[in-house]
């Protein structure tokens, strides 16, 4: 665990596993990850890190059984529809709509109700804090990686999540970028209070993250 916080505050395992069909995946995990600070969660492939993430966001497969608890801020998840709880998720894959300019997919997380001059407002402070100014109207497969990474994590963002989960998103960008890309993440997360949940195999991933790392152990 992270220090002492309040079972109200930040993203909250306690016990938690995956079973497939009642075979446990891993052994149970408890960590709290606090508001602004991102821990991390190693393991192999197939490990269950991915379906882990699908647990706490709600979109897990049937096959699959959540044990243990997972509360985000005072709330526990488990009961919830997918859309109540309030986690963004970033995948290895950017997943931008290509029928949609940067500006739509951007708007596509906008909370539901807002005046259009705010909606617009809010995307395009957005880019502007992500040094893409100007890029409203353009088409998707005209960016390169890292434009693509940082529309996709501003997507998440918008949608004003309590929490942001990670599922590999840097592992298909190169060293450099890699490393820009981190910090992007991190910092905007951290500037916003959110707690972030990475899962990688890459040490270097969770050595940036610079939060508590957690091992997947078998049973």
């Amino acid at each position: 665990m992270t220090g002492s916080l309040p079972e109200s505050e930040g993203l909250a395992l306690r016990d938690a596993s995956i079973a497939l069909r009642g075979a446990p995946l891993f052994a149970p995990i408890t960590l709290t990850v606090a508001p602004g600070r991102t821990a991390t969660i190693m393991g192999p492939s197939g490990s269950g890190k991915s379906t882990l993430l699908s647990a706490i966001c709600g979109t897990l497969d049937p096959v699959f059984a959540l044990s243990g608890t997972v509360s985000l801020n005072g709330r526990a998840l488990a009961r919830l529809p997918a859309q109540y709880r309030r986690t963004g998720i970033l995948f290895q894959d950017d997943l931008l709509f290509p029928h949609l300019s940067v500006g739509d997919n951007l708007a596509f997380g906008l909370p539901q109700g807002l005046p259009r001059s705010e909606r617009r407002a809010r995307i395009d402070s957005a880019l502007s804090d992500a040094g893409l100014t100007g890029f409203a109207g353009r088409d998707p497969a005209t960016l390169s990686g890292g434009q693509r990474a940082r529309v996709a994590c501003l997507r998440a963002l918008l949608a004003e999540p309590e929490a942001l989960l990670l599922d590999e998103p840097f592992s298909k960008l190169d060293a450099d970028l890699r490393a820009r890309f981190r910090q992007f993440v991190f910092e905007h997360a951290a500037g916003r209070g959110i707690p972030v949940l990475l899962v990688t195999h890459d040490p270097d991933d969770a050595a940036s993250a610079g939060g508590e790392v957690i091992l997947l152990r078998d049973i």
